[in-house]
């Protein structure tokens, strides 16, 4: 999941796991590390909470003593080191650079409990919407809230305004930010947030386990340290670089609890919690936005291509809309996991972007967003209610609203013949089949990897159409081009020979036979040699665990031999098929080690045994009255070819 890389501020720990090969962002280091030095002093105080607990806290304040300057808090549990008032965090290698030269006041904090702050650390500490004692009775709004009032009243010539600003784990504190009301708060920034630790985001997918973030990122981040303390965990040692063999030698979820050891607390409280109860909804942090005052504008961001937590930039963002008042925005790029943070935005992998979108970002949206808040400066009128990058165009579009008011849903109907079109099948009884198999599940990328690849997100399908275990089903050649915007959602009719099944949905853009990039036009790429004529770029892929398929907190078995519908609502996306190109869906059950195995039995899988993983038989109806289809959100209308 996440941690803070050596020299990124607040981004999470899998863009140091991922074999990631995208070109950093890059600034005049020696320059602005000088200039930093000599234009800012950084001072370190521990800022008392409600209830007693000191916060350890870094403030780089500029040494020009003239005007008065706004707030910029980042609060994380990654650490704030460098520790010490002569070691300057490597804001240089940042656009943040910009905000120091604007003289913004800096601010991070280690959160409750982590590194050098005091008090108890809880994972993803659920809102407390009931406050008895204020007091005593405390959470991170709470934390935030305090930290913002000691540094308005404190911070040298403050301008009295404070924006907060986090990604990945730390956009969680930010969202917790955004609830706290004190009236010096005006914009906040929740980026690739952490939003809902079982729905969608890093930990569980729809009910499915996620096994390698959840087990790469706890075996380290989880170890127990007494703070206050300056020094970080170490990680697990792996005895192999193939993370496939690792995690299928290994075997069942119970192996990996013996792995773990017995002192990560929230590994166990997983293992305790198998089904969406209340302990899981208490840390859904959308549940409590209505708590956002109208005073405080926020700017949700996240990434197209988001490993971790795509699910929760569109989904917190919507949930705002829905449940507060205030002036509220979206920006999603073509981005890896805090991409915008620490790329160009140019490529993810095999696929180009056509421009610096990370550099449009920050000095066209983020910047300004600030600086409209924070210093009265400038206009937002260009930052509309949602700014979203559509890959395949590789355009940016702004809606007054998301998903787009005149987006319509159009179902796309799986065929006898492997097709995939508009038409719905007229045979009375017709299925395609495949068997699972738990001993031979199928890989979630192509190659030898030791981490979780940011690039699989739009990597190149091919590789898994070979595989007797994956259905596929393709469209003929767009005559047109096709712009979707929006959720996608897989509805399938199956039967099974067993009691559970995992279902693995994927939309792909496949490239015509004669692709070819130009590197004028669509950008330079990461420099590797790869095949793009009829590559199979993957779009959107999502897994439900059948057993929750209609309530993740209470899961049904299957009948086996029944036919029942599996239907569930992908991450959005914002894509453009283009003319030439063909649609395609692959069907599967398996994608590991991304997700652990299911049994394929109605088990709790962090108590089965690797004896009870069995084979299933699973069939796919594209019949008249049992349609399978994906229904995607269309802009444009619909021309295919029929081969």
């Amino acid at each position: 999941m996440k941690q803070l890389l050596a020299t990124l501020l607040l981004l999470s720990s899998f863009a140091a796991f991922a074999d990631t090969k995208t070109k950093i962002t890059g600034n005049n280091h020696k320059a602005d590390s000088i200039w930093v030095r000599r234009n800012y002093e950084k001072r370190e105080i521990a800022i008392t909470m409600r209830d007693g607990k000191q916060l350890y806290t870094a403030i780089y304040t500029p040494k020009d003593a003239r005007g008065k300057h706004p707030i910029l808090l980042f609060r994380t549990p990654y650490s704030i080191a460098p520790y010490g008032k002569d070691s300057f965090k490597a804001f240089w290698n940042f656009y943040w650079v910009d905000y120091l030269k604007a003289g913004y006041i800096l601010v991070l904090q280690d959160v409750r409990g982590r590194y050098m702050s005091e008090g108890d650390f809880v994972d993803v500490r659920p809102f407390n919407d009931n406050k008895k004692d204020k007091e005593t009775d405390i959470d991170e709004s709470t934390d935030t809230y305090d930290t913002i009032d000691w540094l308005v009243n404190n911070a040298r010539n403050n301008n009295g305004k404070v924006g907060v600003l986090g990604v990945s784990y730390p956009g969680f504190y930010a969202t917790m930010a955004a609830m706290c009301g004190h009236p010096a708060l005006k914009a906040v920034s929740p980026q690739a947030p952490v939003t809902d630790w079982f729905a969608g985001d890093d930990f569980h997918h729809n009910g499915a386990f996620m096994l390698m973030d959840g087990f790469s990122f706890y075996s380290g981040f989880g170890k127990p340290r007494p703070a206050p303390t300056k020094v970080g965990a170490t990680g697990f040692e792996f005895y192999t670089k193939d993370n496939y063999k690792f995690y299928l030698e290994t075997g069942p979820l119970r192996n990996f609890k013996k792995l773990m050891g017995d002192s990560i607390a929230f590994w166990k409280d997983m293992y305790s919690h198998p089904d969406y109860d209340e302990w899981w909804q208490e840390r859904n942090a959308r549940k409590y936005v209505s708590n956002i005052p109208d005073s405080t504008a926020t700017l949700v961001v996240g990434g197209l291509f988001d490993a971790e937590d795509c699910f929760g930039a569109w989904n917190l963002y919507k949930a705002i809309e829905k449940k507060a008042h205030n002036n509220n925005r979206l920006v999603m790029g073509p981005w890896q996991h805090g991409g915008w943070a620490k790329t160009t935005g140019e490529y993810l992998g095999n696929v180009r972007f056509g421009s610096k979108t990370s550099e449009y970002y920050q000095k066209h949206i983020e910047e300004p967003f600030f600086r409209f808040y924070l210093e009265d400066k400038g206009d937002i009128t260009d930052i509309k209610e949602a700014n979203v990058f559509f890959s395949g165009a590789n355009e940016w579009h702004t809606f007054e609203q998301w998903p787009p008011a005149e987006k319509q849903n159009k179902p796309f109907y799986l065929q006898p013949n492997g097709g995939l079109s508009l038409v719905i099948p007229s045979k009375e009884s017709s299925s395609s089949k495949y068997v699972s198999d738990p001993t031979n599940p199928v890989p979630f990328t192509d190659g030898i990897h030791l981490n979780r690849t940011a690039e699989y997100m739009d990597d190149d399908q091919r590789f898994a159409e070979r595989r007797p275990d994956v259905l596929v089903f393709k469209s003929g050649k767009l005559t047109d081009d096709l712009m979707i915007a929006g959720p996608v959602i897989a509805d399938l009719f199956v039967s099974l020979s067993t009691t559970d099944a995992d279902f693995v949905v994927k939309l792909i853009d496949v490239f015509p036979d004669d692709f070819a990039y130009d590197d004028k036009k669509d950008g330079p790429g990461w420099g590797k040699d790869y095949p793009m004529d009829g590559y199979e770029m993957l779009v959107r892929g999502e897994v439900m665990r059948g057993k929750y398929r209609n309530s993740l907190a209470d899961p049904e078995t299957f009948k086996p031999g029944e036919v029942t519908e599996v239907k569930f609502s992908m991450p959005d996306v914002a894509h453009t098929f283009k003319k030439g190109h063909r649609i395609m869906v692959q069907v599967q059950s398996s994608w590991f080690p991304l997700v652990d195995r299911n049994p394929q039995q109605f088990l709790n899988i962090y108590k089965a045994y690797e004896d009870e993983f069995v084979k299933s038989t699973i069939k796919i109806y594209h019949e008249a009255t049992n349609a399978s289809k994906i229904i995607l959100p269309t802009l444009t209308p619909v021309n295919i070819m029929s081969k």
